[in-house]
C-alpha cells in the first residue's frame, strides 16, 4: 500500500474535487470522524455539513500557512477490501499518525482500476496548533506496512513503480472514458518525469498515445495561451475530440506547465539530476547497423524509448529520448551534439555511415562511463562527432523569449534595475 500526503491552503477545494466525483459516480463517502452530521445523508447538503466541521479548527489557526491535509491510501491494483474494510483502513491510519482525533470524511474512489480512499481533514487542532508532523514519511512508513499485515494487503517492493503501473499504460480508445484515461497519464507523467522543454513533454506523452499542442488565440481583444491532449493510435493519429487542459486541472494548462518546466531546468543546472543514458544511446547507435527499427528495439530493452521527429520530406529534425527507469527526458542535443538530430539523420538515411561492426565495441571503462578509445572508435565509424547540433525548436525559442519577459517583468515590479 502506498500513502501520499498533500498539504493545502484550500479546504473548499479538496471537498469540491472529491464531491465532484461523487456526483459523477465515480467515488463514494463512507465514512467521517467528527463531522456534524451523517456524511452520506442528503447529497445536496452534504458539502456545506463537510465545511461546518472544519470551521473552529481552521478560524483558530493563525500560523500554519496549509493547514488542509488531503491524504490518499492506495492499496495494490490486485487487493480487494469492501467498503467497512476500507472505512477502518482510514480510521486506523489516521491514529497511527496522529489525526485520530480530528475531523475526517473518507471517498473511496472508483474512477480507475485500483480502487483507492482519499481523506481530508486538517492538521490544526482545536486550540489552532498544527499537530507534529516530525519524521511523517518515516512513520507513514512504517504504518503502512503494519497495516498491509493486518488487512492481508500484498507487499509490493518498488511502491512507487506500483502505485504508477495502472496508468503507466498506453491510452486505448476502445477502452472508453477518453477524459479519465488522458487525465490519468497526464497527471502521472506531469508529477514524475522530469522534462525541460515543451518538446520533450509532447514526446514523453506520445509514448502513452497522447498528443499535447499549445494552442493560441484572442479573446476579448486579450490574447491567450493554452494546452489540449488528444488520444491517439498507435501511429500517432489523433482518435478523439481533443481534452482542454482546464477540464484535467490548472496545473496542467500552460502556466503551470511553464512553472514546471523552469522548475526541472533550474535543478538540472543546479546539477539535481543528470543524464544517466548517454553509454546505452552510444552503445545502440554502434549496434543498430544504421537500422533505425534496430536502434529502437535496443533501447527499449533498456526501458528507453527514442522519439524522432520527421519533416514532409522524411528528414529527422528532432530527436528525444524516454529514460523510463530514471523518469527523465532528454533532446538528443541535450545528451551531446553527437546524439543531435543531425547525426540521427546522418546514420539512418546516409549509408555510407554504416559502420562495420564485426570489429569488438570498445569496453566501458569502470566508471561505466566511455573510455577515450570507446569515443574515438565511435566518431570513426559514425563521423558524427564533429557534425553541429541540430538548431533549437522554433516552439522552445519562443517559450524561452516569453520566460525571459516575465523575468525582466517582474525585476521591474520590485525595483531592480
Amino acid at each position: 500500500m502506498v500513502a501520499k500526503i498533500n498539504r493545502g491552503v484550500s479546504l473548499y477545494g479538496a471537498i469540491t474535487y472529491n464531491q465532484q466525483k461523487v456526483n459523477d459516480t465515480t467515488a463514494r463517502i463512507i465514512a467521517g470522524n467528527r463531522m456534524i452530521t451523517d456524511v452520506a445523508g442528503n447529497p445536496e447538503r452534504v458539502m456545506q455539513q463537510t465545511l461546518w466541521a472544519f470551521e473552529n479548527y481552521l478560524l483558530a489557526n493563525k500560523n500554519t500557512e496549509k493547514p488542509i491535509l488531503h491524504i490518499s491510501l492506495n492499496p495494490s491494483v490486485d487487493d480487494r477490501l469492501s467498503d467497512a474494510q476500507f472505512a477502518e483502513l482510514a480510521k486506523e491510519y489516521m491514529q497511527k499518525m496522529g489525526y485520530g482525533d480530528q475531523p475526517y470524511i473518507v471517498y473511496v474512489h472508483e474512477d480507475i482500476d485500483r480502487r483507492h480512499i482519499h481523506i481530508v481533514s486538517t492538521c490544526v487542532n482545536e486550540k489552532g496548533e498544527k499537530i507534529d508532523d516530525a519524521y511523517e514519511w518515516n512513520r507513514s512508513m512504517k504504518a503502512c506496512r503494519e497495516l498491509e499485515k493486518k488487512f492481508g494487503l500484498m507487499q509490493v517492493e518498488d511502491k512507487r513503480k506500483e502505485l504508477l503501473e495502472p496508468y503507466m499504460k498506453k491510452a486505448d480508445y476502445q477502452s472508453g472514458d477518453v477524459k479519465r484515461q488522458v487525465s490519468n497519464i497526464v497527471k502521472s507523467v506531469f508529477g514524475t518525469y522530469r522534462f525541460q522543454s515543451f518538446g520533450e513533454y509532447s514526446a514523453l506523452l506520445s509514448c502513452f498515445n497522447i498528443e499535447a499542442k499549445q494552442v493560441r488565440g484572442e479573446f476579448d481583444g486579450t490574447p491567450y495561451n493554452g494546452i489540449v491532449y488528444t488520444m491517439t493510435d498507435d501511429m500517432g493519429k489523433p482518435v478523439c475530440t481533443p481534452v482542454k487542459s482546464s477540464l484535467i486541472g490548472k496545473r496542467y494548462g500552460y502556466e503551470g506547465l511553464e512553472k514546471r518546466i523552469v522548475y526541472n531546468a533550474r535543478e538540472y543546472r543546479n546539477k539535481k539530476w543528470q543524464p544517466k543514458i548517454r553509454n546505452e544511446v552510444a552503445l545502440a547507435m554502434h549496434g543498430c547497423r544504421g537500422d533505425r527499427d534496430e536502434f529502437v528495439r535496443l533501447l527499449a530493452g533498456k526501458g528507453i524509448d527514442a522519439v524522432f521527429r520527421e519533416n514532409d520530406e522524411g528528414r529527422i529534425y528532432g530527436a528525444t529520448f524516454i529514460d523510463h527507469k530514471n523518469r527523465e527526458v532528454y533532446n538528443g542535443s541535450r545528451l551531446g551534439k553527437e546524439f543531435s538530430a543531425n547525426a540521427f539523420e546522418r546514420l539512418f538515411n546516409s549509408p555510407v555511415n554504416i559502420p562495420d561492426l564485426d570489429a569488438p565495441m570498445p569496453d566501458l571503462d569502470r566508471q561505466g562511463v566511455f573510455s577515450s578509445e570507446m569515443e574515438s572508435s565511435i566518431e570513426q565509424a559514425f563521423g558524427i562527432f564533429g557534425i553541429d547540433a541540430n538548431g533549437p525548436d522554433p516552439q522552445e525559442e519562443a517559450l524561452a523569449r516569453r520566460l525571459q519577459r516575465k523575468k525582466k517583468k517582474k525585476r521591474r515590479s520590485h525595483g531592480i534595475s
